[in-house]
């Protein structure tokens, strides 16, 4: 045999292990790396879904308090009148209730609380409770509350001349026109 032939024959032999080699995977390792793939593919379809499922709740939130706000808006208006009204939105999802009721300050003194009465102001507490679906289908709850100075009803103040202790007029008596004041233009006063 040849120098050249033992080459070949070596060379046949590394080539016949390397075959061996490269015939491919077990069945048990095929099947393990199924299963790793399907648990890996479960937590994403769930970790998808969640995160779907919060798009729809953080949703439903952003319009009971868009619903509560302007609810709280239209209740700001004049005149404010103490009462309750009711109401739906969004097809009914989205109930609403704005309760108007007088309200003392904690730690109000008796003598602001008269004027107050005398010149026909008080404070009034609006509030504004929204109900809608929460996650799961349990029903949500949001409140709003602000608190607005307005004319009382049946105070004095409503009893008085026009223009006196509503706001308007800066507290005149009578209805002509206010002339603005004059300033010398030399310098000295008048």
């Amino acid at each position: 045999m040849s120098r050249f032939d033992t080459r070949r024959g070596a060379m046949r032999r590394s080539a016949g292990s390397r075959a061996g080699a490269a015939r491919g995977f077990s069945l048990l390792e095929v099947l393990a790396a199924f299963v790793i793939l399907a648990l890996v593919v479960t937590a994403l379809f769930r970790l998808f879904g969640g995160a779907l499922a919060n798009v729809g709740v953080a949703e439903d939130a952003s319009r009971a308090v868009l619903v509560a706000e302007s609810r709280l808006a239209a209740a700001r208006g004049d005149p404010l009148r103490a009462g309750t009204e009711s109401g739906t939105e969004d097809e009914g999802r989205i109930a609403w209730t704005t309760r108007i009721e007088p309200w003392d300050a904690p730690g109000i003194s008796g003598e602001l609380s008269t004027a107050s009465q005398v010149l026909g102001t008080g404070l009034y507490r609006i509030r504004v409770e929204v109900r809608y679906p929460g996650a799961g289908g349990r029903e949500r709850t949001l409140e709003l509350a602000s608190v607005k100075l307005a004319r009382r009803e049946g105070g004095l103040g409503s009893a008085l001349a026009p223009g006196v202790g509503r706001g308007s007029g800066g507290g005149r008596t009578s209805e002509r026109p206010m002339t603005p004041p004059s300033f010398p233009t030399d310098g000295r006063a008048r």
